[in-house]
């Protein structure tokens, strides 16, 4: 059986553990949050999913 997890599951508990740990401040996460929202509605959107995907399907086991 495979089981899929989202990227963005996975970001967001990278996220919490950034911040559990104190490697980063909230202010930052906020920022980095806000930057990754609005990059989604650039022209750059495409380029970074192709990228995303291209790098997923590179890595074994984890593509699709």
């Amino acid at each position: 059986m495979v089981i899929t997890i989202p990227l963005v599951l996975l970001l967001a508990v990278f996220v919490v553990l950034l911040l559990r740990f104190k490697a980063v401040g909230a202010g930052a996460a906020v920022a980095v949050a806000l930057f990754g929202f609005y990059l989604a509605h650039t022209g750059a959107a495409d380029t970074v999913n192709e990228l995303v995907t291209a790098v997923t399907d590179a890595v074994p086991g984890v593509g699709r």
